[in-house]
């Protein structure tokens, strides 16, 4: 997975980076086949922003998530993302499963 990260008035430490590789680990253990990821932080009055976008093979992912703390921001947009991710997953898998059971009732 690539994730890119940028800053909007807002420099990118290599604390901040690696903080986002780490926290991008929980998400990766759920959903493997994540495709480019986008992350742009920025400050916007005094409150921290950041916003991820990820690319993957069937739906495109957006989270927005602030607060006056950029690593409570960070987290808070890690676990929206992977959120977004188990509901997407779940989704996929109930879909196939009832694929698979409409098949075998029609035999």
């Amino acid at each position: 997975m690539d994730i890119q990260i940028s800053g909007q008035q807002f420099a990118i430490t290599k604390a901040i980076e690696d903080h986002i590789h780490q926290k991008f680990k929980k998400v990766k253990k759920h959903f493997n086949r994540l495709g480019t990821t986008h992350i742009v932080l920025k400050i916007e009055k005094d409150m921290h922003v950041a916003e991820v976008t990820v690319h993957t093979n069937h739906q495109d992912f957006f989270v927005h998530a602030q607060s006056d703390n950029m690593y409570t921001t960070i987290d808070t947009l890690i676990t929206k993302l992977d959120r977004q991710i188990v509901k997407h997953k779940e989704k996929l898998h109930d879909h196939h499963s009832k694929e698979v059971e409409h098949h075998h009732l029609k035999k």
